[in-house]
């Protein structure tokens, strides 16, 4: 690996990113640097420890630079932190660091951190969760044990009082239009090798594995109209090809009304089309579901399992915030699929029920997205916020 040149730009903001589930973590710190860059006209260097996985969601990323530069932004590779590639005092000094979701910032770098004068502003971001304790804890700070440094925390969330959401400048209005664009979507799925126009219902199926997913591709094997189902390659694309081999050659599988297919990881603009072109989105993890608001079309969120399950409390508590201005029995319906498809209940007994109020939910699902996007969107909230909490470099962006 080649090493770092030092530079003397005082403006970086720099973002560390460990990549824990392949593409989450990554895809919400690839979005974040890319719009600070494009609309924030800040210096962003993106120090990542996986660079084949942020391959598959920027085809430009070359996992054998040590540092290159895409989309405005530096990336630098991360390694082990013994790893002597990296000399952290060749590093130039940043304004502002960002410890993105949950990772830990090196020992090392942080004794220079506490060197640096001014010291940076140095920002935890944490995971989504619309759980209301995230509320009072947001912006606070918390004194390190190296003199002069204090780390504030900086939630995501879906209220006033977090730092709301990622999305860029007119996203939705996009987005918006592509969905009443038929001649774009066609040409849009016929890069995928689909002719869209068969199909009464389009589901998008981004989905950590499900031990009764078999209940579910039954009953769209069973719908009144043609159903489509792509999955993007990965875990559960792998999965299912050991039932239906001809998945893996890119093949349609046929079940009578529904067709699979598995389709490339798409690079995150073309995701964001695929959501707003499907009738259906399932999505896992934080990055996606948030773009899934964005697209506007009914979604289900498949939140990372943990033990005992403690994900349920942060998926109820996302439920109650989601379908608090719903129609009651509106609410209950999605509550009931929403824990049907985050524990291991049959799928096959609630399914009739939700795919009945998909029209209503994509209706719902216009307001909901508005009154996200009053919150203002997460990046534009960090710079705003470190402009309170810091005096920046000249060159630091005053937009």
């Amino acid at each position: 690996m080649q090493q770092l040149n030092q530079t003397n730009n005082r403006g970086i903001w720099r973002i560390f990113c460990s990549v824990v589930d392949n593409f989450g973590d990554i895809g919400i710190c690839w979005r974040l640097s890319r719009q600070l860059v494009a609309e924030h006209n800040i210096s962003v260097e993106l120090l990542v420890d996986d660079l084949h996985s942020f391959q598959q969601i920027c085809p430009q990323i070359d996992p054998g630079l040590a540092r290159q530069s895409v989309a405005g932004v530096e990336v630098v590779y991360w390694p082990d932190e013994k790893c002597p590639s990296l000399n952290w005092q060749q590093l130039a000094p940043a304004v502002v660091v960002i410890e993105a979701l949950a990772c830990t910032i090196p020992d090392a770098y942080k004794q220079q951190m506490a060197r640096q004068q001014p010291v940076p502003l140095w920002l935890n971001l944490e995971y989504l969760s619309a759980e209301q304790w995230v509320e009072g804890c947001h912006g606070l700070s918390s004194p390190q044990a190296q003199p002069g440094l204090n780390k504030y925390f900086f939630f995501p969330g879906f209220s006033q009082q977090t730092g709301g959401l990622l999305y860029e400048q007119a996203l939705a209005q996009r987005l918006d239009a592509f969905k009443t664009d038929n001649q774009a979507q066609q040409r849009f799925w016929q890069q995928l090798g689909v002719e869209a126009d068969e199909f009464k219902l389009k589901i998008s199926l981004f989905a950590y594995s499900h031990s009764q997913l078999a209940s579910l591709l039954q009953q769209w094997q069973q719908q009144p109209g043609r159903v489509l189902c792509v999955i993007p390659q990965g875990e559960l694309a792998n999965e299912l090809s050991k039932h239906y081999p001809l998945l893996l050659s890119g093949d349609t599988v046929q079940l009578n009304q529904l067709s699979l297919k598995v389709i490339p990881f798409l690079a995150q603009p073309d995701y964001d089309l695929l959501l707003a072109a499907c009738h259906l989105n399932f999505v896992r993890g934080e990055d996606s579901v948030i773009r899934a608001h964005w697209a506007g079309q009914p979604f289900v969120w498949q939140i990372y399992r943990q033990q005992e399950s403690a994900h349920l409390i942060k998926l109820n508590a996302f439920i109650d915030r989601y379908c608090q201005q719903m129609p009651v029995q509106l609410a209950a319906t999605v509550q009931q699929f929403y824990l049907d498809w985050n524990t291991d209940q049959d799928l096959a007994l609630n399914w009739p029920h939700f795919y009945a109020v998909l029209p209503q939910l994509t209706a719902y699902n216009h307001c909901w997205r508005e009154q996200l996007l009053a919150n203002g969107d997460l990046a534009s909230n960090l710079v705003h916020f470190a402009k309170k909490k810091f005096i920046m470099a000249p060159n630091f962006s005053q937009q």
